[in-house]
């Protein structure tokens, strides 16, 4: 794909952008090319080393993208077959791997863990699989204490569970979302249990034969391995320490490619993993003990996965993950059949769930009630909102490739918000319109933080939610208009 020639002039100056001439072509853009200019636009805005995502749609994988680079030493680039740290994203491989179990009556997700597992005594008060899944069984997060946890090697999940089985419980069980990847330590080694065979080997085997999923593989020397990278102070690109996830594979020390990612979903989807009826319980939000749902303001929380709407009101399931060396997220459209992920091979300050959702928006159904708006070649200036501070800069747009770009200086006041990260932060903004005719009545807009969903308005601004309550509304000034 064809990249724009862009000269940085500063911090917090306007990127002149000289468009190549071919990209004035009339043609239309195809999805896949679109969802490539997001991803790739993403990773040039945020400064992660590598980053690649997938789309899988009624029964196959429909688009893999692959941007940057796996390793910063040797240059190797991030292919379709790289692995990358999933993360938390792990902790939907170990929910259908409890479920599986529980389809050959194996395990009770409602009877007491402790009951199924007596090693494990009876210092807690009863705990379900159930609970842990939904993280209101009272067990904590990482602690200071665990400051150093991946410093060395747990043979089982039952020796990973001695960290913290003397621990108290922040509340009773069911009474408060609290979440927790020792719960999924737990789960993890109930599953060990009831398989007979280590927890890896069983979710490679029987959750997700076939695909490219399995422990961390960071540092085992495969080839096709992603290194994990991080952020200093200074914004710079640095390699994290290893770490050894065997505390938590359950928790967080899975690995896979974009496509083995999505494809999970998509077999999620047609009941592949686990009876179409048994996924319809998993996704039923826990209740506390007061009658509220368990989860965050966005979504509710059931068996493991989240579930909530996206930007048009569409029914989505999801998880996201975070861990030194990797931001990811998984999500599924089951009405629609289609699955989407999003890995990288960095912690980054980020909105993976809706930045997932514009990756795969062009090829999903353009939604009702777009208001058509031309592509602004004139403009040289916006004006607009950022919260509630008035913002305005130099802004430049062009067809490229058949699609509507623009190019916006970031104001002081988003230099300022979106500073708060640990990655690169100074980058304009860059709106990718989804329109294969080069109209903008719908758009990414790429910020730091991911990538928003742009769209016009009846009084002719355009306006994205770049974060909760915080909303960009931006007019652009065309001469001669």
């Amino acid at each position: 794909m064809l990249q724009p020639t862009v000269l940085v002039l500063g911090a917090s100056a306007f990127l002149a952008v000289a468009a190549p001439a071919c990209a004035q072509s009339g043609a239309d853009a195809d999805p896949a090319a679109v969802a490539q200019r997001l991803l790739d636009t993403l990773r040039e805005t945020n400064g992660v080393p590598g980053m690649a995502a997938a789309v899988w749609q009624d029964g196959r994988i429909v688009w893999e993208g692959a941007s940057g680079q796996r390793d910063r030493v040797s240059g190797a680039p991030v292919t379709p077959d790289t692995l990358f740290r999933l993360a938390s994203v792990s902790k939907i491989f170990t929910v259908a791997a409890v479920m599986q179990l529980a389809e050959q009556r194996k395990i009770d997700p409602d009877a007491p863990v402790q009951d199924q597992l007596p090693w494990l005594g009876a210092r807690w008060p009863a705990i379900t699989p159930r609970q842990l899944a939904a993280h209101v069984s009272g067990l904590p997060h990482y602690q200071a204490i665990d400051a150093d946890r991946g410093s060395r090697h747990y043979a089982t999940g039952r020796d990973a569970v001695a960290i913290f089985a003397g621990r108290d419980l922040l509340s009773p069980p069911g009474t408060a979302y609290s979440y927790s990847s020792w719960g999924y330590s737990l789960l993890g080694a109930l599953v060990e249990d009831k398989a007979g065979r280590p927890f890896t080997d069983y979710v490679r085997a029987e959750v997700a034969p076939g695909l490219a999923i399995r422990a961390d593989a960071t540092d085992s020397g495969d080839p096709d391995a992603s290194r994990a990278y991080g952020f200093d102070q200074q914004r710079r690109v640095v390699d994290v320490p290893r770490h050894d996830f065997s505390y938590t594979w359950g928790g967080g020390g899975l690995s896979g490619t974009a496509s083995a990612v999505a494809s999970f979903g998509g077999r999620m989807i047609d009941g592949r993993v686990v009876r179409p009826e048994t996924f319809d319980a998993m996704l039923v939000p826990v209740k506390l003990a007061d009658g509220k749902t368990a989860g965050e303001d966005d979504y509710a929380v059931g068996f493991g996965w989240r579930s909530g709407v996206d930007a048009n009101g569409a029914p989505f399931v999801h998880h996201n993950g975070v861990t030194l060396g990797a931001r990811s997220t998984i999500g599924l459209w089951r009405g629609e059949r289609t699955a989407v992920s999003l890995l990288s091979n960095a912690t980054w300050v980020s909105r993976m769930e809706p930045t997932a959702q514009m990756i795969a928006a062009p090829f999903r159904a353009v939604p009702a009630g777009l208001i058509a708006a031309d592509c602004p070649r004139g403009a040289q200036r916006y004006r607009g909102s950022f919260g509630d501070v008035a913002v305005e800069g130099a802004v430049r747009f062009r067809i490229e490739a058949g699609l509507c770009v623009g190019t916006v200086e970031q104001h002081p006041a988003m230099l300022a918000y979106f500073g708060t990260a640990m990655q690169r932060s100074d980058a304009p903004l860059t709106i990718v319109g989804l329109d294969p005719k080069g109209g903008l009545s719908r758009a990414g807009i790429v910020n730091p933080f991911g990538i928003a969903d742009l769209r016009a308005q009846v009084d002719g601004s355009f306006a994205a939610d770049i974060a909760t309550g915080r909303r960009l509304v931006l007019r652009f000034d065309q001469p001669g208009k």
